[in-house]
């Protein structure tokens, strides 16, 4: 790798600055490697932020974005040795491409990762938004520059890479070219887990949802579910940041408890106390917590709206999105067959090895190897 390009890098001096969430802005993988961070500007964007108040996402995202492509750009004008001819550009939507053009212009070839369905997505939203009024906080803005955005990124990159097929067939029918899009899974590794062993308790079927707690990632199904379910063979616990309308919270079923924001220790600790996961989302680009959670040892019920993880009936469930009896059907199902459920947590955690950084280094040597065949190239 010739260089990396981040909004906030964590050395030298700025290991002072003591916030938590800062601080692990830095890996010693790359401890010689040339990294640029845009620290100052990415401080001031935030307490912009802060004393700005709420904002229409969208919007901001385009601001960041622009602003982050703008510095990256300057930040190549300076590398004057770079061999543009043998170096592959990468970088993320929004983000991409004021730095992706001149790159190109100077002869790099350009990858693009597109980290969601995008206008599709939106449209899913939307309409279960019109299914089910009144339970998002606030309804799904995106301006139409946001959208003419993410077309112009993929019509200047060489390659969109995009983490699921889920993903992929959603820009085909946005436009662009199937043979121009690369399929790469996220990865997911981690020491601290691997002689985990998560045990069964009696009582109820321990079942864990975590994440954004909104109607994209399919919560009104799950409650819909919780409710068909006796809550004595079954407990919900939903943590995440919630943005679904306090009403819809306070009378949820007795078995569902909403626990909001939880630290990264309290995400292990759901992890390690349930016995089950459950991603009924309606989209969603990949949705590692997937493979985080199979790495936990929990199978998974999840659609085939998001990446290409679970085996049906293997180590977890696919079943329809927006079908909230498929739901109760399969956790019922779990709790009615203890010993297919500890199948499953087995084989779960054996199939979460499949994505580590292994398989992902080997899918990003296949797109450098379409764009640079020969000689490796420099990846910036």
């Amino acid at each position: 790798m010739e260089a990396v390009f981040t909004d906030y890098w964590s050395a030298g001096a700025w290991r002072l600055v003591r916030a938590k969430r800062l601080l692990t802005r830095h890996h010693e993988d790359l401890s010689d490697a040339e990294v640029y961070g845009f620290n100052t500007s990415a401080l001031l964007a935030g307490l912009r932020g802060k004393l700005g108040g709420r904002r229409e996402p969208y919007s901001e995202f385009l601001k960041i974005g622009s602003r982050f492509g703008r510095l990256t750009r300057s930040a190549m004008l300076k590398r004057r040795e770079q061999d543009w001819k043998n170096t592959i550009f990468f970088g993320y939507d929004t983000g991409f491409l004021e730095a992706a053009a001149w790159a190109k212009d100077q002869g790099a070839a350009t990858v693009v990762c597109q980290m969601d369905p995008s206008q599709v997505e939106v449209e899913m939203v939307r309409e279960e938004e019109r299914l089910w009024p009144g339970w998002a906080k606030a309804p799904l803005l995106v301006p139409e520059e946001y959208t003419l955005g993410r077309k112009a990124e993929w019509a200047l990159a060489d390659i969109v890479m995009v983490n699921s097929k889920w993903s992929l067939d959603a820009l085909v029918k946005l436009g662009v070219p199937a043979d121009k899009i690369a399929v790469v899974p996220l990865a997911y590794e981690s020491e601290e887990i691997k002689d985990e062993t998560p045990s069964r308790s009696d009582g109820p079927l321990r079942v864990l949802y975590l994440g954004q707690v909104n109607i994209r990632k399919g919560i009104q199904y799950l409650l819909e579910a919780a409710r068909r379910l006796d809550k004595k063979m079954f407990r919900f616990d939903v943590a995440g940041p919630i943005s679904i309308a306090d009403q819809h919270v306070v009378t949820a079923h007795p078995n569902v408890k909403f626990h909001g924001a939880v630290t990264r220790d309290g995400v292990r600790k759901f992890y390690r106390e349930a016995d089950v996961f459950v991603l009924p989302t309606i989209s969603d680009g990949f949705a590692i917590t997937q493979i985080e959670a199979m790495a936990h040892g929990l199978p998974v019920v999840t659609t085939r709206n998001c990446g290409e993880v679970v085996r049906d009936g293997i180590d977890g469930f696919l079943i329809p999105a927006r079908d909230a009896s498929a739901l109760a059907n399969a956790l019922t199902t779990l709790a009615d067959d203890p010993e297919r459920l500890a199948a499953m947590r087995a084989t779960a955690r054996e199939n979460a090895t499949r994505f580590g950084l292994d398989a992902l280094d080997q899918n990003l040597r296949a797109i450098e190897q379409r764009l640079r065949p020969g000689p490796k190239a420099d990846l910036i």
